[in-house]
């Protein structure tokens, strides 16, 4: 019994020689600012990563609606849009395109300095925007010149063209782009304005739709008028330039022999 209340007392004697150990403070909770800092750092990365996604997704699957169609299909009631493969489009419609919205296509990564810098220099709003950057806006984003949308738009071009290639580029771009009031791709608009099927469209016909870019809705390539049919030509001519000078060789399949 001794021993054992020596023992107890040792313990006693021990544990009051030991310091007691600090209490803990409450955690404070975040403040309003932190915690809507985290809320929009946790929604960028969601859609970062979406967006990440859908230009992996889209690199090889048909992209069946875009946010512009939904909205014009809300606002006039009507959505013709059919997307074909690649090899249903003519050549001459894919060289009108680039010749009449981005002749240096095959030359550039995303952005025409040259076309920007003329653009500045001549103090014009539009004219610089690439193909490229044109499906990132069309497929990927919205309408509308903003700020937000222009500093997304810069930093998914380079994204878009490391990922995609040329031709699929130009690909998802002849099928998405605004050929009319709610007329989207160029089947639909060959169906549209010409009766036929974007397979079976002349030169002149191609020419004509990559004339009424970027106004497809003021101007009318079944009935053109003087303005239209000298765009026309011009586009016909700079098409055959880009054949012959190299800039189509991206998009197109090489000539045998």
């Amino acid at each position: 019994m001794d021993h054992e209340t020596d023992t107890e007392a040792a313990r006693e004697t021990a544990t009051a020689g030991t310091p007691a150990a600090p209490a803990r403070r409450p955690r404070r909770r975040p403040g309003p600012v932190r915690r809507t800092l985290r809320l929009v750092a946790r929604i960028a990365a969601g859609a970062t990563a979406a967006l990440g996604a859908l230009v992996l997704l889209f690199a090889v699957v048909p992209v069946p609606v875009t946010p512009y169609m939904v909205a014009e299909r809300i606002r006039g009631g009507s959505l013709a849009h059919d997307w074909i493969g690649w090899d249903a489009i003519p050549p001459a419609m894919a060289r009108a395109a680039v010749a009449a919205e981005d002749a240096n296509f095959c030359l550039h990564w995303g952005f025409d300095m040259e076309a920007i810098r003329d653009a500045i220099d001549e103090g014009r709003g539009r004219g610089a925007s690439t193909i490229s950057q044109q499906v990132v806006k069309n497929v990927f984003l919205w309408q509308g010149r903003s700020w937000p949308r222009k500093a997304i738009e810069a930093a998914l071009t380079p994204v878009v063209e490391l990922v995609w290639t040329k031709r699929r580029i130009l690909h998802v771009y002849l099928n998405s782009v605004e050929f009319g009031d709610g007329v989207f791709g160029v089947q639909a608009a060959a169906r549209h304005h010409f009766g036929v099927d974007a397979a079976d469209l002349s030169a002149v016909q191609a020419a004509r739709l990559a004339a009424i870019l970027p106004a497809p809705k003021r101007r009318d390539p079944a009935n053109p008028t003087g303005f239209l049919r000298e765009r026309s030509r011009a586009i016909l001519s700079g098409a055959e330039t880009i054949a012959a000078d190299g800039r189509a060789a991206c998009f197109e399949a090489p000539t045998s022999g």
